[in-house]
């Protein structure tokens, strides 16, 4: 690690007196009275590169030759503004624009502008990456809060995956955790750029009022955010302030007594911009198409960031989250006789078991510091905390009459996570080779505590929860009364519910261009130290150097093809019967892929090809069963133990588009193959064979989501959407013998929507064709099958006003 971090010091500072061949143009659009202007085009006149304005007014214009210009600011009905300028090599020079036009006469390009928010060009600070998405050799998907807003999408785990290739969820989790699929395995969940899984379990799905967009980047994405799953990870971006005094409220309805209020506060607290404030906040009440289920949440999210020095700005955020809901698993039907054999509304839960309560914290803290024009150091420190007081539900016997047992255990919890990261960033040039340099270190420790060891028999074996037949009334063998004067870390050491990590890495990242920056190859390497314990056994540590070589040429200014090959290094948690010894996850991701935008920038489309190889992944025993302890035959418990798989493979294509195909339509479409098997069977595992499919993924995936607004006439601002999700050749998610395959997938949504100057209504259709959908697989131990359905046909309607 010493000579690691000598060298990459020695590299930067021998480095940072060059100057770069090409520049940048950047600035900031605003009104005449200082209001930004955002969706403005910027371009470089007669020469066909340029870039549209954001929410905020800012434009960056990257790769700029050396040169006098003319530069543009446009839009349609309104008065185009031209400066001259003139740019040397390695200068980012600044122009702003202030236009003549009022707040009302730029109204109508802004609700035009939106058109094309489903398009993101750039990644955001937190991924590290200081180059446009079109010249990443990564395939990266940006799901915008445009797209957040007219689909109306209220959580992570609220249907926001359709707008990725290849993302699929396993539902055992509801909305509770999200728990994404993605190339074959489930892939790491971010916030802010930092890893936010303290075990399996978590984080709590995140609430959409204080997100601003989520990344999705596929395959490994160590170099970027630490230690990662060779599938990819999702990195959620929360709002920030933006230097501008606006705000907005919304009000939703829906089915199933949806009831939710969100509000956005953006403000400067002081007049020259230096102290910003932006405040998010949500209530919502949620009931479900089943009886006694409930899903409440409450979320409130500040923000400050202060300007201390022209170059230098801090920013802290604090998160808080409460939500109180039906225990897991109350939308699970166990059935010994197929899949949807039930009314979809059946429910096994019992009204008077108490909610589950979550508290979710999290704090930022972010300082970044510009040395000039071309370097920038960022630090970031995390501080997480999950409460949770809580049950979960499962049969402990199923019948062949159609009859259960039902069974509730305790499920308190408690988190901790202490995250830090040191990087920086810059831009040099050697000769006639651009670099562009990444290089920094991330530390963590992670502390989770869980009691699961107590559990009760709501149902007698004389008289059990008949599925033909439900009755919910108190239930026989009475409601359970579990331990909870006992400290929680007494009780999640007797439960084996303790586990903790610790970890250490440092890396470096060269890109180097060539050819004015044309041709980009990208050589780095991390090294990485873990130590942690799980499931009460012994710590244990490793160590590993994973490599990163990466090739990305771009064909001419809109299209880029690029190849990389990539390592994974994984901590993992869990409990293997024979007392063996869990290694981390390694793996490796050969990758290639094209991305071209298309209509000047309108409009982009990914393809890419992998190749993923994944070792020792630890995956549910098939032997797992229910243990009954004579003395205490009304408190079962299911065995938890895991089995290392030995290798998987998975292998496929993803296609990718997104953005403005012309004036008013907007589309989002998507499509994965996806063939995931094991390759290789560790000695002694059973129930597991070579060539078997990996659970819990489909093998084709399709999506589209199509919008269309009107451009004039009287109803002006009103539009139409329609998407649809298909799923075919859909794996189970257990390795249960005698599984049977899902069939097909086919999900239709639309709605309709319309927009002024200051408001919006949006309201949606969901399974507009009524069907009967539902996830699920088969667990040998209890002879059944068991799944979850998804809701029918349901409405939302959300009001939204800004100030």
């Amino acid at each position: 690690m010493k000579l690691l971090t000598l060298t990459a010091a020695m590299l930067m500072i021998s480095l940072i007196t060059f100057a770069q061949q090409v520049a940048t143009i950047k600035g900031k659009i605003s009104t005449s009275n200082g209001r930004p202007a955002p969706f403005i085009s910027i371009g470089l006149k007669d020469k066909g590169q340029g870039t549209t304005s954001d929410d905020a007014g800012n434009y960056t214009i990257h790769r700029v030759k050396p040169g006098t210009y003319t530069i543009v600011a446009s839009a349609v009905g309104i008065k185009a503004s031209e400066q001259s300028i003139t740019i040397a090599a390695g200068e980012s020079k600044v122009v702003n624009f202030t236009l003549v036009e009022t707040d009302q006469a730029l109204e109508e390009v802004t609700v035009a502008g939106k058109n094309n928010r489903y398009k993101i060009g750039l990644p955001s600070a937190s991924l590290r990456l200081n180059e446009p998405l079109l010249e990443a050799p990564q395939n990266i998907q940006t799901v915008s809060d445009q797209v957040i807003k007219d689909q109306q999408i209220i959580s992570m785990s609220d249907g926001l995956i359709r707008n990725v290739s290849g993302a699929t969820r396993i539902e055992h989790w509801g909305d509770m955790y999200t728990n994404i699929t993605m190339r074959g395995s489930q892939i790491q969940a971010m916030r802010n750029g930092f890893n936010v899984v303290s075990s399996f379990w978590g984080p709590l799905t995140e609430d959409m009022s204080f997100v601003d967009h989520i990344e999705f980047v596929k395959g490994p994405a160590g170099f970027m955010l630490g230690n990662g799953d060779p599938s990819g990870m999702y990195n959620v971006v929360t709002k920030k302030p933006t230097g501008f005094n606006r705000g907005e409220v919304s009000f939703t309805l829906g089915s199933y007594d949806l009831y939710r209020t969100t509000i956005d506060f953006d403000r400067k607290l002081t007049n020259d911009g230096k102290l910003l404030f932006r405040l998010n906040g949500a209530v919502q009440n949620k009931g479900s198409f089943r009886p006694y289920e409930q899903n409440d949440r409450y979320s409130i999210a500040p923000v400050l960031s202060y300007q201390i020095t022209n170059r230098t700005k801090i920013t802290a955020e604090y998160t808080f989250q409460n939500a109180k809901m039906t225990e897991v698993g109350s939308y699970y039907i166990f059935s010994p006789d197929g899949y949807a054999t039930y009314p979809r509304e059946l429910t096994m839960t019992q009204p008077g078991i108490p909610p589950t309560r979550i508290n979710d914290q999290s704090l930022f803290l972010n300082l970044q510091h510009n040395f000039d024009d071309n370097w920038k150091l960022t630090a970031q420190a995390a501080y997480f905390k999950y409460n949770q007081v809580g049950y979960s539900s499962w049969p402990s016997a199923v019948n062949a009459n159609s009859t259960v047992i039902r069974n509730v255990a305790i499920w308190d919890s408690e988190s901790s996570m202490k995250l830090a990261q040191l990087f920086i960033n810059g831009k040099v040039k050697t000769g006639g080779i651009n670099h562009r340099i990444l290089a920094g270190f991330d530390g963590g420790k992670k502390n989770y505590m869980a009691d699961w060891g107590q559990s009760h028999n709501l149902d007698l074996p004389t008289a059990p929860f008949d599925l033909n037949n439900p009755n919910y009334s108190s239930p026989l063998n009475g409601y359970p009364d579990f331990d909870r004067t006992t400290p929680l870390a007494q009780r999640a050491i007797n439960a084996g519910g303790l586990m903790d990590s610790k970890y250490l890495s440092a890396y470096a990242q060269d890109e180097l261009g060539f050819f004015n920056n044309k041709v980009r190859l990208t050589l780095a390497g991390r090294y990485t130290y873990v130590n942690q314990s799980a499931w009460g056994g012994e710590a244990y540590s490793a160590k590993k150097v994973t490599p990163r070589v990466g090739l990305s040429v771009s064909i001419d200014k809109n299209t880029a093809v690029y190849a990389v090959y990539d390592e994974a290094f994984t901590p993992q948690s869990g409990l293997i019967r024979n007392g063996g010894k869990v290694e981390p996850i390694t793996g490796t991701n050969n990758e290639i892929g094209i991305k071209k935008d298309w209509f000047d920038g309108k409009w982009n489309t990914t393809l890419s090809v992998y190749r993923i190889l994944k070792q020792n992944e630890l995956t549910a025993d098939p032997t797992n069963v229910i243990i009954t302890d004579p003395a205490d035959p009304a408190n079962p418990i299911r065995e938890n133990f895991s089995v290392v798989l030995g290798e998987k493979r998975s292998q496929g294509l993803e296609f990718d588009l997104r953005g403005k195909i012309t004036d008013g339509l907007t589309l989002i479409a998507n499509y994965a193959y996806t063939d995931s098997k094991v390759t290789e069977v560790t000695p002694g595992v059973t129930g597991i064979n070579v060539g078997d499919v990996v659970p819990g993924f489909a093998k084709h995936v399709s999506n589209g989501w199509l919008t269309y607004t009107l451009q004039d006439g009287a109803l002006k601002g009103s539009g139409i959407s329609a998407g649809f999700t298909y799923l075919a050749g859909r794996a189970t998610d257990t390795w249960s013998v005698g599984l049977q395959k899902l069939p097909n997938y086919f999900k239709l949504d639309g709605g309709l929507f319309y927009e002024r100057s200051k408001f919006k209504i949006t309201g949606n259709v969901f399974n507009i064709l009524d069907k009967y959908l539902y996830s699920g697989s088969y667990y040998q131990y209890l002879n059944a099958y068991y799944y979850q359905a998804e809701a029918p046909r349901n409405y939302r309607v959300s009001i939204a006003y800004k100030f």
